[in-house]
């Protein structure tokens, strides 16, 4: 019942939802490494991760996190730009040659290798070539005797984004340095680069640090670095965001490259977009009492999304334009969009409306959160989140003060552990939901960068004919002795803390798709096999649960022959028992000969005297001892109704 009407729903307003492209949009970002080149640098330095003999220097681990980032996007986000820039180098190099737009400044000991664009198959190539140490690396990877003034890397990071990424709302500027103080004497040097850094930060860039701690010191963002980056975002001070390493961390040495190989690592699994599902939409907390708010996708399911099609036909691939014509099925004209008339089906006649009217049949109202009453916490059971859940957060664009209101109901409803019920019209024309509003607490992970922010969430509530009963279920409980040893097996299996981090295992069909595609645009061997990060451990799982296991399976065995012979005595004593029984009514006075009949016509156990009453069609008829004895005998549960033993029975000879 509840597919038919989900599919009635979709039926209705898909197809003809109008969503606002404005608010609902995925964010492109410009990405620009800013890599230091210097002797501490280049050192090669082993990995802190013992089980890993990979010995490289932090500045070729930040090319080649570069590359993955590169060639990553280059497919999954094509829209995205990310450019690299090396300071501290001996060559300088500033412009690109065939275009030479940029040959009027010089930005001594910087070296831009690849410009701030959508990259091409042969950037990610150069930029690979140069992180693997080719012969070409050698001479751009060369330290410069002289000092290079940050000042003048943040002007150079200025200009390239104002003349490549004008207009992006998501810009950032990673910087990868092991040196914490560049400016320790020179107070001149020092206010230069602050005024650079907040020239960056209005021009809506977030500067982002990748420390690198030497063997012998450990990088301190405090000295330096703290006065020229900027925690909030300067597109929306209030945007939900991923927070930077604190000053108070201070990473080991080789934490640094641990970081490096930590975004490696992850970039497969969260390079997903950023997506805005609605923008300032009023959140109605009382009669003539809005707030403005703002809704984000957090959670969705990536799939792989194709930007283009390729025409094959010719002598090499070409991106192929789509062009849609309606056509007359009966004279093969051409139908031009006023004649046509969207039609729903209704007591096997088509009932057909114009556009005025569809508007009018799928507008409830204008997009609005309307809080309808509060609930403790505890009346929204588990199984009621069946939808993606939409993460709010304040706006002050339309409505001044909405981050103190909000804020507000944060804490209060945080406080005394309330939720509040919700009407709930994300966007125009779509369809009203009935929703729970939960304020959400910030989730870190060990090293104190933020995960998930904190706001309110907005849980749609599913209607009746959305839930199902559970299924009956006949299965008796476990004996204590085995849930004991499989307690023990269960904690010997259990994550480290007793956390799940899905971002941790990507999804191999997709990442498989991807790495096909990268193999055919960069002209690299295609792989032979998927890497599958699902797959259990399994010489780690027998290693540390396999002699518990095997425990668990003779006590298995043990209950088992307890079980079986008690069922065992049981059948022995009611066959003897039924068979006093009809002894006595035969009476005495007969002779022994006369009281025995043939062993065909009576049953000579609860097996066979069940089984005859099924063929005939008589399990009603017999006794409840009888019924239960038999469900004992084959393991299943004999509480209940006579009723139920009955309709138990029947089920279960009529499988066999």
């Amino acid at each position: 019942m509840a597919d038919d009407n989900q599919q009635r729903e979709d039926d209705i307003f898909e197809d003809e939802e109008e969503v606002d492209e404005s608010s609902y949009k995925s964010v492109k970002d410009a990405i620009l490494f800013a890599i230091e080149v210097s002797d501490s640098m280049l050192a090669l330095r082993p990995s802190s991760d013992p089980k890993k003999t990979i010995v490289e220097s932090p500045t070729t681990a930040a090319l080649k996190c570069a590359y993955h980032l590169m060639q990553q996007r280059i497919i999954s986000n094509p829209h995205d730009m990310i450019g690299v820039l090396l300071y501290g180098t001996q060559a300088s190099k500033f412009y690109d040659e065939d275009e030479n737009t940029r040959g009027n400044l010089s930005y001594p000991h910087c070296y831009l290798v690849t410009d701030l664009d959508v990259p091409s198959a042969q950037d990610v190539k150069n930029l690979r070539s140069l992180a693997e140490g080719e012969e070409e690396a050698r001479d751009i990877l060369a330290a410069s005797e002289e000092h290079v003034s940050m000042a003048n890397v943040l002007f150079c990071a200025n200009q390239i984004f104002s003349s490549k990424a004008p207009n992006f709302l998501s810009r950032r500027l990673f910087i990868v340095t092991d040196n914490d103080d560049p400016y320790s004497d020179d107070k001149a040097l020092r206010a230069a680069a602050t005024v650079r850094a907040k020239d960056l930060y209005d021009l809506g860039v977030i500067i982002e640090l990748f420390p690198i701690s030497r063997p012998d010191h450990e990088f301190d963002a405090s000295k330096f670095y703290n006065d020229i980056i900027y925690k909030a975002s300067p597109i929306d001070a209030d945007a939900p965001a991923y927070l930077q390493l604190e000053a108070k961390t201070r990473p080991s040495a080789g934490d640094g490259i641990s970081l490096l190989n930590s975004l490696l690592s992850n970039v497969n699994s969260r390079s997903i977009p950023r997506r805005a599902l609605f923008s300032n939409v009023p959140l109605e907390i009382g009669p003539g009492f809005k707030i403005s708010v703002t809704g984000f996708l957090l959670f969705k399911r990536q799939e792989p999304a194709r930007s283009c099609y390729i025409w094959l036909g010719g002598e090499k691939p070409q991106i192929a334009k789509g062009v849609t014509t309606l056509v007359a099925d009966d004279t093969a004209r051409t139908v031009e969009k006023w004649e046509i008339r969207k039609a729903y089906k209704f007591g096997g006649e088509q009932v057909s409306f114009t556009t005025e009217e569809q508007q009018a049949l799928r507008k409830f109202e204008n997009p609005v959160i309307r809080i309808i009453g509060f609930k403790p916490l505890s009346a929204l059971p588990f199984w009621a989140n069946v939808k993606h859940p939409t993460f709010i957060y304040p706006s002050e664009t339309d409505c001044v003060g909405s981050t103190r209101v909000f804020s507000a109901l944060y804490q209060k409803l945080l406080k005394d552990e309330k939720i509040a019920l919700v009407w709930f019209v994300p966007r125009k024309n779509a369809a009203p939901i009935i929703g729970a509003m939960i304020a959400g607490t910030e989730h870190v992970d060990e090293n104190g960068v933020q995960k998930i922010p904190q706001g309110m969430w907005i849980i749609p509530l599913p209607f009746a004919d959305d839930v199902r009963q559970n299924p009956e279920t006949t299965l008796n409980v476990a004996p204590e002795p085995l849930i004991d040893r499989m307690r023990v097996v269960i904690q010997q299996l259990q994550l480290p803390k007793a956390q799940y981090d899905p971002l941790k295992y990507p999804n191999p069909s997709l990442q498989w798709h991807y790495r096909i595609l990268q193999a055919l645009a960069l002209d690299e061997d295609l792989p032979e096999k998927p890497e599958d990060k699902t797959v259990p451990k399994y010489r780690q799982i027998d290693k540390r649960a396999g002699e518990y296991v095997l425990s668990w399976a003779e006590e298995l065995d043990s209950q088992y022959e307890k079980i079986a012979g008690a069922v065992l005595k049981t059948s022995t004593l009611a066959k003897r028992g039924a068979k006093d029984r009809r002894t006595e009514d035969e009476g005495g006075g007969r002779s022994h000969a006369t009281k025995k009949i043939k062993a065909d016509d009576e049953p000579n156990s609860v097996e066979d005297e069940v089984r005859r009453n099924f063929e005939k069609g008589t399990v009603s008829k017999l006794t409840l001892p009888i019924l239960k004895e038999f469900l004992t005998a084959h393991g299943r549960s004999a509480a209940g109704r006579k009723a139920d033993l009955v309709e138990r029975v029947e089920e279960m000879l009529e499988k066999k």
